[in-house]
């Protein structure tokens, strides 16, 4: 399957390759088989990976959990993630885990969308989003 896509297990951090054509079928990882198209918690090494060698999108939520805002926004990322499924990956990192994230980001404030392709930022989001915006949002930096 040399035409496909590398996407990292956020599970077992394992690169796999999967046929673009098959995004949108729920792939499993050939190691744990663990799904990589569903929505992931990341930790920094699966969220290093993911971001910067992964040949799809990923779009993730920097979030804490003493946040109101993002618990309110938990349902509406989920909601999304299922909406777009096949085009970009969703993960989510909880920044009070690892606030070396949010140095090395410059996050100043929570909840945060980043849009990552090709290894490099594309495009932020702050602050708590209804489905649409999210959606909207994506559809319009994948383009």
């Amino acid at each position: 399957m040399s035409d496909g896509v590398r996407i990292t297990c956020a599970v077992c951090g394992q690169a796999n390759r999967v046929a673009q054509g098959r995004l949108g079928d729920n792939p499993k990882c050939g190691s744990c088989g663990d799904g990589l198209m569903t929505l992931a918690e990341f930790d920094l090494a699966a969220h290093d990976k993911a971001t910067k060698r992964d040949d799809v999108p990923v779009i993730v939520d920097y979030w804490a959990p003493w946040c109101g805002p993002c618990r309110m926004m938990a349902p509406d990322y989920a909601k999304a993630a299922k909406a777009l499924s096949g085009l970009v990956r969703f993960g989510k990192i909880n920044t009070e885990d690892f606030p070396d994230i949010s140095q090395r980001l410059n996050i100043r404030g929570i909840p945060l969308l980043i849009l990552w392709k090709g290894g490099r930022e594309v495009a932020r989001l702050a602050g708590a989003r209804p489905a649409a915006e999210i959606e909207a949002f994506v559809r319009g930096h994948i383009a």
